[in-house]
C-alpha cells in the first residue's frame, strides 16, 4: 500500500514494484560474488556472468550449477554453486568478493586493469535496413511483461537480420539483463552472436558494450545516449553503436555500414 499525493487530494492505493535481491554465487562452494538482480532466469544469469568476466570461454567449461543444500530460509532462492571444468585456471584470480549493485556492471573491480576489454574485435556480415531498426523498441517494449506492471525494470533483447526478437530479458540491472541474454546464448550455442543485434532500453555506457563485445554482438541499439567510452570501444572493436533510437530516427555513432538505409 501507498499514498498518492496529487493536486486534487491524496488516496491510498495499492501497487506493483520491481523485485530486486542478491544472488549470491559460489564457484566449488565457495563465495565469490553477490549480485544485486531480479530473480528469473538466475541460471541464465550466472552463465553470462561467468562468461562476460571472462572465467567461461564456453558452455563446457560450467560443469554443473545447483542450488546448494542446507540454506537458510532467505538464501534458499538466492544461492548458486557453480562447478567449471578442472582444466580452467582462469578461475584462481577471480577476486571480486564483495556485490555487484543493480546499477553498476564494473563494481569489485579492483584496478583499471581489471576493467580492461581483452576480447577480440567483433567481426560479422550483419546487414540490418534502417526500418527493421527503427521498429526495435517498440518490439522490445511489447516483450516487458514486468515493466508492464511495475515500470521499473530494464530490458535486453537480441534480434536477427529481419528484426525478430529471439530472446527478451528483464532486471533492475541493465547489465544483469544483457547477461541473462548471453547466458540465454551461451547455452543455445549461439556464441559468438556474429548474427545477432542488441538491443537495450536505457543508455548505453562502457558494461553494457563490454558485454556486447565478449559476445560478439555487432550491432548494439538502445533508446538512449551512449557515454563517450561506450563510443570509444564501439569504434575501437568494431561494433555498431545506435543511440537515441525513438520514433523512427536514431543516431549512429560507430561503423554506420552495417545500417542499409531506406
Amino acid at each position: 500500500m501507498l499514498l498518492r499525493l496529487s493536486a486534487s487530494g491524496q488516496e491510498t492505493i495499492t501497487d506493483s514494484v520491481a523485485v530486486e535481491e542478491p544472488l549470491e554465487l559460489r564457484i566449488g562452494g565457495r563465495p565469490t560474488t553477490v549480485i544485486m538482480r531480479t530473480p528469473g532466469c538466475d541460471e541464465e544469469l550466472a552463465r553470462g556472468f561467468l562468461y562476460t568476466e571472462g572465467l567461461i570461454g564456453a558452455a563446457g567449461d560450467l560443469i554443473g550449477l545447483r542450488r546448494p543444500e542446507h540454506l537458510k530460509p532467505e538464501e534458499v532462492d538466492n544461492v548458486l554453486d557453480l562447478e567449471v571444468a578442472p582444466a580452467l585456471v582462469r578461475i584462481q584470480p577471480f577476486q571480486r568478493n564483495f556485490y555487484a549493485s543493480s546499477s553498476c556492471g564494473v563494481c569489485g573491480k579492483s584496478s583499471l586493469a581489471a576493467i580492461a576489454v581483452k576480447s577480440p574485435p567483433v567481426e560479422s556480415s550483419l546487414r540490418v535496413s534502417q526500418r527493421v531498426i527503427a521498429a526495435l523498441p517498440d518490439r522490445l517494449r511489447a516483450g516487458q511483461a514486468a515493466f508492464a506492471q511495475t515500470g521499473g525494470l530494464h530490458a535486453a533483447g537480441f534480434f536477427d537480420a529481419r528484426g525478430d526478437l529471439l530472446a527478451v530479458r528483464e532486471d533492475v540491472g541493465r547489465h544483469n539483463a544483457v547477461d541473462k541474454l548471453i547466458g540465454w546464448a551461451l547455452h543455445e550455442g549461439r556464441l559468438p552472436a556474429r548474427d545477432l543485434g542488441l538491443m537495450v532500453s536505457g543508455r548505453t555506457s562502457f558494461e553494457i558494450l563490454q558485454k556486447a563485445i565478449a559476445a560478439g554482438v555487432p550491432i548494439v541499439c538502445a533508446v538512449s545516449a551512449p557515454s563517450s567510452l561506450a563510443i570509444s570501444l564501439a569504434e575501437k572493436f568494431g561494433v555498431t553503436l545506435v543511440g537515441f533510437l525513438r520514433g523512427g530516427t536514431m543516431n549512429v555513432y560507430a561503423h554506420a555500414e552495417r545500417i542499409v538505409p531506406e
